[in-house]
């Protein structure tokens, strides 16, 4: 579990700034539009980044494929379910208009609009954890094949 301390920390705050971000595109009525949360997997890279590299730092000559690998899953994994919950919370409780709106501009046709939203939303925290974390790893993986 101490190891995992590092990326749980990140995780969290990850999931708070993908939160203000999307508070703050509340505020400016663009939450709607769901290309501006194409930046959340600029912000979710950077906490994952950030996590795999001080990982690094943190275990020198120990560190290997394996200890980054679950560093950056588990930040990106604790930020995608924190902010799936605080989703599922807002477009429920606090804007309950909110997927109204997005089904106005997204679809009329799906009867449980609001479970969809949800697990796409998921999904997609998901993916772009795993895709990126199997990127940022190629960066921070040592070789073999380093001159002497």
């Amino acid at each position: 579990m101490k190891n995992l301390t590092l990326p749980i920390r990140f995780g969290i705050v990850t999931s708070a700034v993908l939160i203000a971000y999307f508070l703050i595109l509340s505020l400016m009525g663009k939450h709607t539009n769901v290309f501006f949360s194409l930046f959340n997997g600029v912000i979710t890279g950077f906490g994952i980044y950030e996590t795999i590299k001080y990982t690094k730092l943190r275990q020198g000559k120990g560190f290997n494929y394996g200890n980054g690998f679950t560093a950056g899953i588990t930040t990106g994994f604790i930020a995608t379910l924190l902010f799936t919950i605080f989703f599922a919370f807002y477009s429920t409780e606090l804007d309950s208009a909110y997927l109204d709106e997005l089904s106005k501009v997204w679809s009329k046709d799906y009867k449980n609009f609001q479970g969809i939203v949800f697990f796409t939303v998921a999904i997609m925290g998901f993916a772009t954890t795993l895709v990126l974390t199997l990127s940022f790893m190629q960066l921070f993986k040592s070789t073999k094949n380093q001159k002497k």
